[in-house]
């Protein structure tokens, strides 16, 4: 029989989940996929996952692929293993790719928002989904600082002091801008990949700068410093959310 690879674009809600890695006794994205894919189609696989997220992040596009002996139509997979799956993961788009392709290193770039409630009070709506900023956030001064982040630069200041040491930390940002939407200030930055908690500690830091309490000739100090868990302080996982993931060819226009 012939072993075909599936691409799936999947959504969830990041909450209930120990990252989207497999880990050993926690619920993780991973181990739900897999376990889906085990009920509708009876193959134990091992999914690769396009970026890695961390406990409570959530994701609107990540990408996930496996290889299977299964010729179900791609419709079909997808409303099999949402079957299966918990209601806080959803298949939303699945196709047959070659079996060369890599999810991850065939990626050309991947892109996050982080949501900001910047307001007075709380939104039961937004509850679990943003982080709540009371004061008000200058976005000038935000989107100056976040000029410095844009083209190819070591951003090992903005990772996570844990398992950086041997690894390359220079990256290519693309956009790095923050919006106003109503109550919520979104945060979008595209790159070509990111590092272990890159997102969270940028906004921590550009959350100081739109405060008046890191000056945008401190930002660029810090990116220069290049100290793993210089930049923070971290921000909260629930305002973070994988948007999608690109490659150089899409999926039938759904990445």
């Amino acid at each position: 029989m012939t072993v075909t690879r599936v691409v799936l674009i999947i959504e969830y809600d990041g909450r209930c989940y120990h990252g989207s890695q497999l880990q050993a006794g926690p619920a993780t994205i991973q181990g739900e996929i897999e376990r889906a894919v085990r009920g509708l189609t009876g193959e134990r696989c091992r999914i690769a996952t396009a970026s890695r997220t961390d406990a409570g992040v959530h994701a609107r596009g990540q990408v996930v692929s496996f290889r299977t002996d299964s010729l179900l139509p791609e419709q079909t997979l997808v409303k099999g293993i949402n079957y299966y799956l918990p209601r806080d993961i959803a298949v939303k788009a699945a196709y047959r790719v070659a079996d060369s392709f890599d999810v991850r290193r065939n990626a050309v770039s991947r892109e996050y928002n982080y949501y900001i409630l910047n307001g007075l009070t709380r939104s039961p709506i937004w509850r679990g989904f943003s982080h709540l900023v009371g004061e008000h956030l200058d976005i000038e001064a935000i989107n100056e600082a976040c000029q410095a982040l844009l083209g190819e630069h070591d951003l090992a200041s903005f990772a996570s002091r844990i398992g950086v040491e041997k690894k390359c930390t220079v990256r290519y940002v693309y956009r790095a801008v923050m919006e106003r939407q109503g109550e919520l200030a979104v945060f979008n930055m595209v790159a070509n990949s990111f590092l272990p908690h890159q997102v969270r500690n940028t906004i921590g830091l550009l959350i100081k700068v739109g405060l008046g309490r890191v000056s945008t000739s401190e930002f660029c100090s810090i990116i220069e410093a290049r100290v793993p868990g210089l930049a923070g302080p971290m921000a909260p996982a629930c305002g973070l959310c994988l948007m999608r993931v690109n490659y150089p060819v899409s999926f039938g226009g759904e990445t």
